[in-house]
């Protein structure tokens, strides 16, 4: 199925523009990183579309690993589901606060918002790895 692998992708895109706007920022590039950090937030966007598409055509996806790589799947899989819920919020309100210029807000938020969006990205990734190409 093409669907996951599509998903795999928009995570690395995801993951590259958010490692790319935290660069930019620290350079002081504020144009560079608001792009960067938009580009993300569309691409984890079209994720989600992609993502609903595909478990609503097929259902759950069970893991067939065995042993200790299943224990190893689930401690990834957990946080993973649990930090994904919670960055579309995160994110939301930190995009809505840099675009209102509401810097000392914006940059607590992002503080917290950045590490688990990247968390969330690049456990998708590895997810997706377990899941359909062990």
């Amino acid at each position: 199925m093409i669907l996951p692998t599509i998903d795999a992708v928009l995570n690395a895109a995801s993951a590259l523009c958010l490692s790319a706007g935290y660069y930019f920022i620290k350079k002081k590039n504020v144009t560079a990183h608001k792009r960067c950090m938009l580009s993300a937030f569309v691409i984890s966007c079209a994720f989600l579309c992609v993502y609903l598409v595909h478990h609503a055509r097929v259902g759950s996806v069970p893991f067939r690993g065995e042993g200790a790589v299943r224990a190893v799947y689930f401690a990834i899989l957990i946080p993973h589901v649990i930090l994904a819920a919670t960055v579309v919020p995160l994110a939301i309100v930190t995009i809505r606060r840099g675009l209102g210029l509401r810097v000392p807000e914006h940059r607590r938020i992002a503080r917290v918002t950045w590490p688990i969006w990247l968390y969330v990205s690049l456990s998708g990734i590895v997810v997706y790895l377990m899941l359909y190409q062990l």
